[in-house]
């Protein structure tokens, strides 16, 4: 039985021929109400921990490009970035203990760190796939991308290509696992949808239903 990160399903109708689904390893957010606007007017409330969380790998990457914009100064003093390097050292309030890193660490240890440190602060530590449908025009996939820098991963496919979306099953090692298939007129292969992810069978189901009325009738 497939036991990976928990998936979470999220379901918008922006208009009666149009439906996207959200599949993500993020919890949903709650959200509140917007005082004076539309009814069914809502902003996200994003968890407190989540805010210091982003928070704290702001603030780090800033405190790495620190520490090496203050080694350079060291190693080669009197450059344009002096007053910068000063400045930035005053408004931090580990000032002292950047450049004391900065002034002891040698360059063949503080590259590799200061990279890795970066890649994981940039890195996300969810995924998020979806699948947007438009009746008369086709369906679009997205995949979102690993780092915060870089966008998602998209795939069009227009209606009159589309032959059937479907539910197919396959092995995954020693488990079988469900995915929905996107079948396009003459392709070799199937559009996998939610390709990472591969979301259990109930969510699937609720997607192909909701897929196909919008594709083929609308939503009432």
């Amino acid at each position: 039985m497939f036991t990976g990160p928990s998936q979470y399903l999220s379901i918008h109708l922006p208009s009666p021929t149009t439906v996207s689904f959200t599949v993500s390893t993020r919890q949903p957010s709650q959200a509140w109400s917007v005082k004076g606007s539309p009814s069914h007017s809502y902003l996200p409330r994003v968890p407190v921990f989540t805010l210091i969380k982003y928070a704290l790998r702001v603030l780090l990457v800033l405190g790495v490009v620190l520490v090496n914009l203050t080694k350079g100064r060291i190693d080669a003093p009197h450059s344009q970035l002096d007053a910068y390097v000063d400045l930035g050292l005053k408004l931090s309030l580990a000032g002292g203990t950047i450049r004391a890193i900065a002034e002891h660490a040698e360059w063949w240890i503080l590259g590799p760190v200061s990279l890795g440190i970066i890649y994981a602060c940039l890195r996300r530590d969810y995924v998020e796939e979806s699948l947007l449908v438009l009746q008369g025009l086709g369906i679009q996939t997205s995949t979102s991308s690993r780092y915060f820098f870089t966008g998602a991963t998209t795939t069009f496919i227009p209606t009159t290509q589309i032959q059937d979306i479907v539910i197919h099953e396959a092995f995954k090692g020693l488990e079988v696992r469900f995915y929905l298939a996107v079948i396009v007129e003459g392709a070799t292969e199937v559009v996998v949808v939610f390709p990472t992810l591969l979301p259990r069978r109930e969510i699937l189901e609720e997607v192909w239903r909701g897929g196909r009325k919008c594709l083929y009738s609308g939503i009432r």
